[in-house]
């Protein structure tokens, strides 16, 4: 799953990238369907990226992978 979730982020990177800042992926619990990431860069101190930024993030990974139940952001 770690590859699918790789994939849909690599198509979010690079608007993140332009604007300064990127994600990464931190874990992967494929039991769970919880998958971890942390803002880096300008995403890291942004306030859109917790609220808007993730919910973008959390839909498209949500929608393009279903075993996905939750996404949350660690520091």
């Amino acid at each position: 799953m770690r590859d699918k979730v790789e994939k849909v982020l690599g198509d979010i990177r690079r608007y993140l990238m332009a604007d300064g800042g990127n994600i990464e992926v931190v874990n992967v619990d494929e039991g769970k369907g919880i998958v971890n990431l942390r803002m880096l860069g300008g995403c890291a101190t942004c306030p859109m990226a917790q609220t808007a930024t993730l919910k973008f993030i959390e839909q498209k990974l949500k929608g393009e992978i279903p075993e996905i139940k939750d996404v949350r952001l660690v520091y």
